[in-house]
Order: structure tokens, then sequence, then C-alpha cells
């Protein structure tokens, strides 16, 4: 099962190395011990059972000691186990160093590669599942072989062997025979037994009687005799080792299945009945349960953890959460207690702000839009509104709790200092501890009973002799009987550890602050604008954000301050500097009052700036508008302190900034208008017209404040006096052939915009729309009323003369995407012929041809003059539904040809092609071939290759379908050779997928998955893909898709909702629809719950990113992202070519 599993060269001293593993780099350093005081061991994918078998070993005493006793005089040093003479014993070594760092070392989980180094292992062991039963008798087979010769030889043997007897007595003579067997552990039978005891019964004390057809020859009488059988145990270790058979095969149904049902076992046993010898005391019979492997799955897959009673009281047991909290469960209709229980039940003390919903959905049953948002609002807002509860850190991504925020390293004491005997005496039934790979809580003994039956249930014991005796310097003392080297070793570990864990919280603690002070500022429309622009806005302070706001004010008054001090939180906003809440507690720390790094800080006396009241909070936010007057011809300056601007179209923009509170009739006066004059909002996209609409505000706007009214910065204010209200509407007209631009107000009785010429007399021109992309509309000989035109409507004045009642307005690209920009325009008759009209876009050739363009501007077929049917007659054009088509002037398409290289999208052009659009995929892969560049690339046929479609520097899409015609407009075409033939399906998706590191944060390498959504694109079809590609339950699997524009991940749903037979079924949600859009390329995410309790997804990577990007846009970058550079791993089904 185990492959080459503990299988070493010449004399088992030298290894093979493993390759292929994920090293970690220096980053965080690891976190120390929790409360209990005892290390797990990390999972290195599928390790589970190896790490509940050592974490037993590593508690039973006697095993310990023994193995510490052995000195580098016998088992060599590992510094010398690559020389060939040095006679180094690996597999004991390792186990020493492990056993000592879980004992000693301050951290939370310790690795187990160097100990599966040393058995030999790759790659794939490691992350495939064993059973636990057979990797205890090889793990001690592989110490029996390497522990030859030495004074530790025999140890195994003296702990855990034992003996039986069989025999058989002859009913006719009284003849017995005995055939004596060693036993490393007991192997009982589940099926058919209710317990224990009941299954040691039929092992050691029923006979199994020879009769009838089934006769015994004895060989004393020579002859087939009645007899009978019975087995006993003959010599008991100091250590037994009971393993349950959970797992049989149904030869009915041909497949194996777990035993799920009930099946005790005491937490003490009496073996005399159960013993061939029965003379001794009571004592010597007697055994007490130590350790639980328990099996929590299926027989196809698994986790393995392990309860263990701690001898040595090595631990800080105490009472489990689950009993503390059982009469302080918050009520579920208080938002505010259900977040803070969540909260306070993490082990950091604090929950990343975008996994907060899933939690409470776990907890509650129901989320936060269901549950609480009508009463409460958005759970963000909710958290800001109990900002004397939660706290947001790490830059805004986690939520704590205010009054016990997370510490940034916790230290607790060392267990190598730990004093003996410095505990009380536990209560009966304690020391129980569940060690769950890198996890290790508290338990009680009762709950080792719930391991009798169910999926997750016992499956080996572990008993001990209760006359072993530990001596009192061995209780509380993990450092006793360790080797000196092994605790120098570990105290240099702790050392480096604690050096690291400072060195991290220095560099985290440290916050820059931007200190504001109030000299250099003034109040200028409800803003703290800079006095003078030369003068250096803000001084920067580097500052430990674990010291308090009183140290901060006394550093402040030292150089820069005299008299009453006020430090106010504020922010840069496009109006100016504005302030919100004011730091009064000087005994709470910058980190519990929510400072984080680049935080500005406003420097006043709380109270003026300038002699000016300053108004903080965020209701008072300034709100800066871009005021907007028609200046019909006419420069106007700006006013008020704000900046004036001619737009060189005929309007005075003047940026002006106003408090939040203020009204909008406030805002009237301020600008000096007049109370009859009229203030309009500019709507962005409006209906109709063109670019923008503008929104008249009503006179019972004008008590409403800009908060009320949802303005923001950057809106445009339109002020119309009272000589331009005469008209209800008002034109906006560029003249093009003029170059000059107007005002012109037209009333809605006009017939037709063609009456606007007069603004050009004598020069052929026609009045056109501009739709709010700059678009121009098509000339009409419409009503202002039937073409929409509004207030401030964008027209534009062109050359030439609208199309006539037998003419056509087309737009036409020549060999150009119609969204480039470059559509040309045209009016031909309606009874032109194709070529005519071919003729008339440009010299028309053989090379050449016309197609018509869909309204999602999809080319269609190629216009013919033999076209008949549709909306044309043959021969010439008759389009009956609309004025205005587009057209597309086709030629033969010439492509660049480039070969996607290295790890990352790294293009290398190889060369050029020219091919027609009606070629197909196929025939496009077939000419790529005869390029010079290719010429030495082993590409048995078209199949071994793949052709992408390219967007920005990301792969998108492979395409389809060899035989499919390409209709390909792209001139950029990155190609991938491949290992073997692909020809993908319309509905299938390449995806890379990666498996998540237990207990870390981190993936391992990432992998193809080819996955077929054509019959079933839900959740649940992926999930079966991917737990039939790693052996895994579906139901064990929680996935979710890479924002890499976002650096986020989406959970995919991992429930199914129930629906009445009665009511129709509903549609299960596809993953190629909305929200997730999966296309080819995406990366998905594997948690494996059996072994990763942790459902973020996120990496410190995306953290680092998000928090770049934050500061980023506080310093005013705006959205500027980095440069996306988007990484694909070609692996083993896509193999790259490199230059």
């Amino acid at each position: 099962m185990f492959g080459s599993l503990f299988e070493e060269e010449g004399e088992g001293y030298s290894l093979a190395p493993s390759g292929g593993r994920v090293v970690k780099g220096e980053g965080e350093p690891p976190p120390p011990r929790g409360r209990v005081n005892l290390s797990g061991i990390k999972n290195q994918g599928g390790t589970c059972y190896l790490n509940s078998l050592l974490q037993t070993l590593l508690f039973t005493p006697e095993f310990r000691e023994e193995l510490f006793s052995l000195g580098p005089k016998e088992l060599g040093c590992l510094e010398d186990k690559d020389k060939p003479e040095a006679k180094v014993r690996v597999i004991p070594l390792e186990l020493q160093r492990l056993f000592a760092r879980l004992l000693l070392v301050d951290q939370q989980s310790a690795s187990t590669t160097d100990l599966t180094d040393s058995f030999g292992w790759n790659n794939s062991e490691e992350s495939r599942q064993h059973d636990v039963q057979e990797l205890n008798r090889i793990l001690f087979s592989a110490l029996e072989h390497s522990l030859v010769d030495t004074s530790g030889s025999a140890f195994i043997q003296r702990l855990y062997h034992g003996t039986t007897v069989n025999s058989i007595l002859c009913k006719e003579c009284g003849n017995i025979s005995q055939r004596q067997e060693d036993f490393l552990d007991l192997t009982v039978c589940v099926r058919g037994v209710c317990g224990l005891e009941g299954a040691l019964w039929d092992m050691f004390v029923e006979e199994e009687m020879f009769e009838g057809s089934n006769l015994y020859r004895c060989g004393q009488c020579d002859q087939l005799v009645t007899a009978a059988k019975s087995a006993k145990l003959r010599k008991l270790p100091p250590f037994l080792t009971v393993s349950l058979l959970r797992f049989n095969f149904d030869f009915a149904r041909c497949e194996r299945y777990k035993e799920t049902g009930r099946y005790t076992f005491p937490l003490t046993i009496n073996l005399r009945p159960f013993c061939e010898q029965t003379e001794d005391d009571d004592s010597e019979y007697s055994y007490e349960l130590f350790s639980v492997i328990i099996h929590k799955g299926g027989c196809y897959g698994g986790h393995y953890h392990v309860y263990i009673k701690d001898m040595d009281h090595l631990g800080l047991w105490e009472p489990p959460v689950r009993e503390l909290r059982a009469y302080t469960e918050p009520e579920k209709d208080d938002p505010l207690s259900v977040l803070s229980s969540i909260i306070a039940q993490e082990e950091s003390r604090s929950v990343l702000l975008d996994q907060l919903g899933q939690r409470l959905m776990d907890k509650i049953g129901s989320s936060w839009s269901k549950k609480y948002r009508k009463l409460h609002g958005p759970i963000g807002k909710f958290l800001q509104n109990h900002s004397d509860v939660f706290v947001l850190v790490n830059n805004g991504t986690r939520v704590a709790l205010k009054a016990n925020p997370p510490s940034p390293v916790t230290q607790p004491s060392s267990p190598a200092h730990t004093t003996p005997g410095s505990s009380s005496t536990p209560d009966p039934g304690s020391h129980w501890f569940d060690l769950n790979d890198s996890t290790v809580t508290s338990i009680h003994e009762r709950d080792v009973e719930k391991m009798y039956q169910g999926k997750e249930s016992a499956y080996m014991l572990f008993y001990r002799k209760t006359l072993l005796r530990r001596p009192s310097g061995a209780l509380r003392n993990p450092g006793y009987q360790v080797p000196p080297h092994l605790l120098e070793m570990a105290e240099e570990e702790n050392r480096r550890l604690q050096q690291r864990r400072e060195e991290f919280e220095a560099s985290n603690n440290s916050v820059e602050l931007h200190l504001h002070l109030a000299p250099r500022y003034r109040l200028e429309n409800g803003a703290l604008k800079p006095i003078s622009i030369e003068q250096k806005e803000a001084t920067n302070l580097i500052f430990d954000r674990c010291r308090t706001v009183g140290d901060l004010r006394m550093i402040i008054y030292q150089d820069l301050w005299e008299g009453d001090m006020a430090l106010t939180v504020a922010r840069s906003l496009p109006a100016g500097l504005h302030l919100y809440n004011t730091l009064t507690d000087d005994e709470v720390s910058l980190y519990s009052a929510g400072i984080l790094s680049g935080t500005d800080l406003f420097v006043w006396n709380g109270r003026e700036v300038c002699g000016a009241t300053v108004q903080t909070g965020a209701e008072w936010e300034p709100v800066l508008l871009t005021v907007v007057r028609p200046s019909l011809g006419e420069e106007e300056e700006g006013e008020g302190g704000g900046v004036g601007e001619e737009g060189g179209s005929g309007l005075t923009k003047q940026s002006r900034g106003f408090a939040g509170r203020v009204t909008l009739g406030e805002v009237r006066e301020a600008l000096g208008e007049p109370q009859e004059s009229l203030l309009c909002q500019e709507k962005r996209g409006g209906e109709g017209g063109g670019a923008s609409g503008w929104r008249v505000f009503p006179p019972g706007d004008m008590q409403r404040t800009l908060k009320e009214l949802a303005l923001k910065d950057g809106d445009a204010l339109l002020v119309l006096e009272p000589q331009t209200q005469d008209s209800r509407w008002a034109g906006w007209c560029v003249c093009a052939a003029l170059c000059q631009s107007v005002i012109i107000m037209v009333d809605m009785c006009l017939l037709s915009l063609h009456w606007c010429v007069y603004l050009c007399p004598g020069v052929a021109c026609c009045l056109r729309q501009v739709d709010r992309t700059g678009k121009l509309l098509p000339p009409g000989t419409l009503s202002v009323r039937d073409a929409g035109v509004r207030l401030m409507t964008s027209l534009s004045l062109c050359p030439g003369t609208a199309p006539k009642d037998t003419q056509l307005f087309l737009y036409f690209s020549v060999g150009t995407a119609p969204s480039s920009g470059l559509e040309g325009e045209i009016i031909v008759e309606r009874s032109s012929t194709v070529k005519q009209v071919g003729n008339d876009c440009v010299s028309f050739g053989d090379g050449w041809h016309l197609r018509r363009l869909d309204w999602c501007e999809e080319v269609g077929e190629a216009l013919m003059d033999e076209v008949s049917n549709q909306n044309y007659r043959t021969g010439c054009l008759d389009v009956r539904h609309t004025h205005t088509h587009s057209m597309k002037l086709s030629p033969l398409v010439k492509m660049c040809v480039c070969l996607v290289g290295g790890a990352m999208v790294e293009l290398r052009t190889v060369g050029q092609v020219e091919i027609s659009e009606e070629a197909t995929l196929e025939e496009l892969k077939t000419q790529v071939l005869t390029l010079p560049e290719l010429q030495y690339v082993c590409v048995p046929t078209p199949a071994f290759l793949r052709v992408w479609q390219l967007e920005g520097q990301r792969l998108t899409r492979i395409l389809r379908g060899q035989h499919h015609t390409l209709r390909y407009t792209h001139t950029l075409l990155p190609l991938t050779s491949l290992l073997r033939e692909e020809d993908l399906g319309p509905k299938e998706v390449l995806l890379r997928v990666q498996m998540g590191v237990p207990g870390e944060r981190g993936y391992y390498p990432p992998e193809d998955l080819v996955w077929d959504a054509s019959r079933d694109p839900s959740p649940r079809s992926l999930r079966s893909a991917l737990a039939s590609t790693y052996g895994l339950s579906p139901d064990s699997l929680l996935l979710a898709k890479h924002q890499p524009h976002t650096h986020t991940w989406e959970t995919f749903s991992n429930w199914s909702q129930q629906v009445s037979k009665r009511k129709k079924k509903k549609k299960a949600e596809s993953l190629l629809g909305a929200p997730f859009h999966l296309k080819d390329g995406d990366l998905i995410g594997v948690k494996n719950l059996l072994i990763d309790n942790n459902r973020d997804f996120s990496t410190q990577q995306d953290e680092q990113r998000l928090r770049e990007e934050k500061e980023q846009r506080r310093k005013g970058w705006g959205f500027l992202k980095y440069p996306q550079l988007f990484v694909y791993d070609i692996s083993f089904t896509r193999k790259c070519i490199y230059s």
C-alpha cells in the first residue's frame, strides 16, 4: 500500500531525497502555542493518519523515553548522513527531533517533512491517505530494523508485543495440541458484536467445535475425532493496541462499506477472563484507555484525528468551550451579541470582513440580508454604527472586538520553562485532548463515549497497564529525559522564533501618521484648505501603534505644538480636508482606537481654525460641485473662491465646495443668485436627446440638504438665470462647419430640426444629435418633440443635407471592427445595387465584399446582387424597417501568430498568416504549422495545438470546433503546443485547480482539469468531477473562484435547496452564468473540509495587494492598480515552446 515506504539504501542509513515539495518562504512567523500549551502537527495534504499515530507515540511516555535514551554514539549524527562511511540511523534521529519540537518548541504546530523524507516518501505519498493500522505495523518494523545492534533494539518488542496460544482438545483421548503466536495488536470484529468485551469473549473464551462433517484428525489417536478449539492470551504487553475492523466487504453488492453501528469499549478493562494463567493479582490484568484514533468519513476516504489522555499533564487542560458557553448562547434576534460571539470564539479574536457573513450563516442558519438587513441595514453600516464594540484592523480587512483586540503577536510562556508542579490538581475525567492535525483542544472524558458509533467513530484503541506509574519529576515537565543536545536545539529554535516574532511585530506595529497643524489651514466652503500652496501640508511621524494616545500627545507637544490640543481623525476629500472623530481617551492604544498606517490626524484646539468654527462628523462632509452657467458667448470669471473655467463650449464651469448639511437654498444664496433662478441637476445617461439630461429642482428641494439630495463630488449643478427661462427647451449646438459654439433656444412648436440651419446661412448642413457615447446620430426630419430634444441636449451642426425619402443613411467600416471608431457614413439611393454601394464606399475590387451587421454588431452573411427574400430585393438594396444600417467591407484577415511561453503569458511572435474569415479552425492550425519558426517544433497533427483568444494580457477562451468557421477578427493569435490531442466540446471548460494546504494560507501547485458542463453546469457537478480526481467525497469539498482583478475569492454554494414534490423543481445554479461566469483558464481553489476547517481562501498575497491598492487610493492615485500579469501554469497537458 505504501510503495517504497521506509525502504532505505545499503544498510538503511542513506536516504532517497523527496521531490516536488512546496517550500514555504520566510514570511510571517508560525504562531505560538494555544491556550492548552500543546503543539499539533501540520498536515502535508493526506498525512492525518500519520499525525494521529505520532501523537499517540509521543504521549506514550515509556516509548518516548526509550527513544530519547539512544544517544549519538549509537544512532550517529544527521550532519554525517551523506558521508558514505558514516552509520547514521536517520528514522529514529528524525523521530527524536520531532518529539523534541513537539514538547519544547513554542509553535502551534510542527512539520513532519524531515521525518517523511527519511521514510523516502515523495509528494504523492504525502497527499495520499492510507490505513493507520498498517502504518503502525510498518513503522514499528522499520524502527526495529533501524535499531539493530543498539541498546534499543528490543524496546518495541518489550513494550508492545504479546503472545496468544491456540489449543485444540481431542474429545476422545484428551490430547491437547498447542501453537503459540506473537501479536503486535489485536484485530477484533465489529460486525455483529456490541462491544469490545463481547469481541474478546468470542475470541478467547468461546470454543469452536469440530464435529459432524467437520472433524479433526488427532495426532495421537491418528483418526478423525470430535475436538474443541480455543485461544487464550498467554503474555500481556505493557501497552495493548486494539484495531477495530470497521471496514468490510458486501459480497452481495460487491462493494466495501464501513460499519457505523454502536460499538462500546470501556475506559478500564480487566483481561483476566481472556488469559491462560490467572494466578497473578488483578492489577496485572488491568488496563486503562489513554488513546483513541478516530476515523471520520467512509471506506473510500476520510480524516483521522485522535483523543489522547495526557498522562504527564504536559498540557493546560481547561473545560471545553462548549461547556463554558452552554448557558451564554446569544439571542439570535440580537445581531450585536451574535456577531460578538462569533468573533470571540475565534482563536485570533478577529474575523476576515468578507468571511463574516459566511460565519453568521454557519451559526444561525440564515444570512444577514434575510435576518437583520430590514431592521439594521447592511452589515458594514451596522459595524460602523457600533464602533464602540467593533474595530477594523489590518487596514480594514478584519473585524475585531474593540474591548479585546487581537494582539499582533501573542507570547505565552515557553513550554521549556514550565515549572513542574505549578498547576493545580485536575478534575476527575480531565486531561483528555483532541489532537486534530494543527489544532489541539480540551475535551472531557465522557466525549470518548460519543465515538462509539456513526461516520465519525473509534478505529484504534490504545490501552496501558494501570501498574505503570509515572515518576513525580515527569509531571508537567516536558523536558523530562530529553537529551541535552535536543534541549539546546529546542532553545535555539525558540530564540530564533522569538526574534522573528519581535521583528514581525515591530514591522507590523509601526504606523506612519500624517499630522496636519491648524495654523497652516483655513476654512473655506465647508472644508479646510492650506493657506499656502508652497508650504508642506502634513508632517509625517512614525509611531508604535501599541503605545497610547497620551504618548502620541506628548511627542507632539515636544516639537510641534503649544497650548490646548485636540487630535481629530481627518480625511482628504476632493473639496478639502474634513474632520471626523476626536481621540479623547489618552489611555487607549492607537491599535484599539483604530488608527492605521497612513491615517491623517488634525492637531487643533478642538473649537476653531483661524477664528472660524469647524463642524466635524460624517454628516458635515463637504461636497465638491461643478457649477455650470450658460456663457451666451461671453466669458465669465469664477467667483466665490471656486475655480472658474471656460470650457470652450459656451458654458462656464466653476468648482465650489459646500458642507453636506447645507440646504440647496443656501447654496443658491452662496452663489449670489436670485430666488427666481433655477437650479438643475445633470442626469447621466438620460433617455433621448444626447450625452446628458438635466432635471430642474422643484421649489420643495430648496429646503433639503445636499446629503438628502444625494449630491456627490463632481456632480454638475446648472444655474439658469431669469432672463434665460422664457423658452422651455434649450439646445446645445456645436457647428462643425464654422467651428463655433452657441446656445440656441428652440420652442416645442418647431416642426423640424432643419429649422436650426439658419445658424449657417448659405451652407448645406443639417442638425444631428449626439448620444451619450459621443457618437453622432443619423440626421432626420423629426419634430423637436418626436426627436426627444430636452434641456441642454447636445446637437451638432454638420455639413450636408439629411437623406430624402428615396435615400438611405448607412454606416460602413473598411476591414476593421465597427467599435474601433473608424466608421464612415454614406447616403445612397434605395434602388442602388450592392456593387454600386461598395464602389461608393471604396474602390471595390475582387478582394472585397459587403456584410450586414446586426444590432449587437455581429457580422452576418455576405450581401450579393443575386440576394432575394429577407429585406433585399434582387440586385438592389431595399431596407423596409429602418433608415440606418451598418455594413462591413471584409477582406482577407492577416493574423500575427504568437507562442505562449514560460509559466506566464509571455508571447513570442513566430510569424504571420493570411487567411479568409470563412476558413475553419483546423485550416488555420494547418497553415500555422507551415511557418518557418515552427519547423523544429514537434506537433504531429493540428489537434496538438491550442488556440486562445487574448483580451488585454489575459488568455480568456480556447477556440473550439476543428471544422467550425473561424470568423476570428483579432489580429493577435496566441498558440500553445500540447503533449496530447485536444478537441474540447462547446461546453467543456479548461480550469486550473489548486488544492489548499491544510492549516496554512497557501496552495499546492495548480493542475489542469477539463470539466464537461454540457449536462450539468452546477457546482455539484464540478465538485463531483474534482472528487473523482482527488479520490475524496464531494460533500467534503469547498470550492471558490479567484478574481485576479480584485484579489478576492468567490465561494461556490455548498448546499442544495429542498423543493417540495408539488412544486416545480427549480433550475440548478449554473457556474457558466452569473455571478461566476466560469471560462477557460479560471483558477479554482479547493478546500478539503475533512482536514481543513479554514474556509478562508484568501492568501497573504491577496491581502497585501488589497492593502497596497487601498493605500494608493488613499494617496489620491484614483483606482490605478498594478499592471496585471496573469500567470498560467503550462504543465503536463500543455507544454510550452521556449525560444
